[in-house]
């Protein structure tokens, strides 16, 4: 019998046999990675039991041309109520309004933590030398910094007014007809992501966090980030975890949490990834990052992603990759970033038994050459598939 996803009072997701999903198809090529994620997803969890009742709910481009609205209040309300969901794409309304569906789902439901696991499926296509060596966690901040969206366009009465108070306050002189930006670091909302990096990492018995930063300059905010995280594991973990700085370096059997400048990361992430596994970071950074990263390892169109608040437990898992209209309903793209943002979901549900199997059965595919048209282009040897028959073959691999 389908039921809610409830939150314990200790803070832990209560998970029946048959959870209420809400779900989002997603515009442009939702229509072919939707059937096919849910085809496989299905299937895993039947093999162990369980059963996903899953509940349509509107946003994007259907959601408009059905209710006027890209974002109805029922669906975020939904979203709400039943605690967990995952979405395909969405379109971003042009004109005025709404400025990003995925943003503002994210700020409505407070969801703090964009998850960004990132690791390599042995077979996929790859620009660098040893992508298995890059399999790093990104936790991304995701509420503020500059996609709080606080910014007035060059040449308005707007633009005019801040500037001018922000000479006659603090003696700033902005070049003229320039937009201006603000870019909200607290204290809180870092230490609700630092914390909750950190506490991933023990649970996942992952060696150390990195807080990614350009404190080095952005004293105010990004400097005190890293500063705010430090704060953290000291005063929250300090029996299980320790900074660099305490440790010279040698953590014996605690987390090491460490810092480093955002430029001087993407240089090491190329050249040294083995020393990196959770990451931390800001906003702006995590998104650069996250999708740098993905490139890595076969590119976005298999990275998946969640946004979670630990707290309320609300999570929306999603497709990292936009709508691509122009191959809407040719049953031709890759779905791995749908399927494996399922996955994700499926690991934070505590259904570890059939996210293993998807991902096994994902890789088994791959490693055949059974691959959609993006892998198909770029490997000697493959078997180009359509995105309903890769969905196919998945299945056919479960163990």
């Amino acid at each position: 019998m389908p039921e809610k996803i409830t939150m314990s009072a200790d803070g832990t997701l209560q998970v029946p046999d048959e959870p209420i999903i809400p779900f989002i198809e997603g515009d442009g090529i939702g229509v072919d990675i939707w059937p096919a994620a849910k085809l496989v997803l299905d299937a895993a969890a039947e093999k162990h039991g369980k059963h996903v009742a899953w509940k349509e709910v509107l946003a994007g481009e259907k959601a408009f041309a059905e209710t006027g609205s890209w974002l109805p209040d029922d669906t975020i309300d939904a979203f709400r109520e039943y605690l967990i969901g995952i979405k395909g794409p969405l379109t971003t309304p042009v004109g005025g309004g709404i400025r990003s569906l995925n943003v503002a789902i994210r700020q409505i439901l407070d969801l703090y933590v964009c998850l960004r696991p990132v690791r390599w499926f042995t077979g996929v296509p790859s620009p660098v030398k040893h992508p298995e060596k890059v399999d790093m966690v990104i936790f991304r901040e995701n509420t503020e910094d500059v996609y709080a969206g606080l910014e007035v366009e060059a040449g308005t009465p707007e633009a005019v007014r801040l500037s001018s108070f922000l000479h006659d306050a603090f003696g700033w002189d902005i070049h003229e007809n320039s937009g201006i930006g603000i870019k909200p670091i607290s204290e809180d909302g870092s230490k609700r992501l630092i914390r909750a990096a950190i506490a991933y990492a023990l649970r996942h018995g992952r060696r150390s966090v990195t807080m990614m930063h350009k404190g080095n300059i952005q004293k105010f905010t990004e400097g005190a980030f890293r500063a705010w995280g430090y704060e953290v594991v000291r005063d929250e973990f300090a029996s299980q975890a320790v900074s660099w700085d305490d440790c010279a370096g040698k953590p014996g059997d605690k987390l090491l949490v460490k810092d480093a400048i955002a430029d001087i990361t993407f240089q090491q992430v190329l050249t040294r990834p083995e020393e990196f596994d959770v990451v931390a970071a800001t906003n702006l950074n995590g998104d650069y990052l996250s999708d740098a990263l993905a490139a890595q390892v076969g590119g976005i169109g298999i990275a998946p992603g969640g946004n979670i608040n630990y707290v309320t437990g609300h999570g929306v898992f999603e497709a990292t990759h936009g709508t691509a209209p122009k191959y809407a309903g040719q049953d031709k793209v890759n779905p791995g970033s749908l399927l494996l943002s399922g996955v994700l979901m499926f690991e934070h549900l505590g259904w570890a038994q059939p996210a293993a199997d998807v991902i096994a059965a994902m890789e088994s595919t791959i490693a055949d050459k059974v691959v959609t048209y993006d892998f198909a282009r770029l490997m000697d040897g493959a078997k180009e598939v359509r995105c309903s028959e890769f969905a196919e073959q998945i299945v056919a691999r479960l163990p």
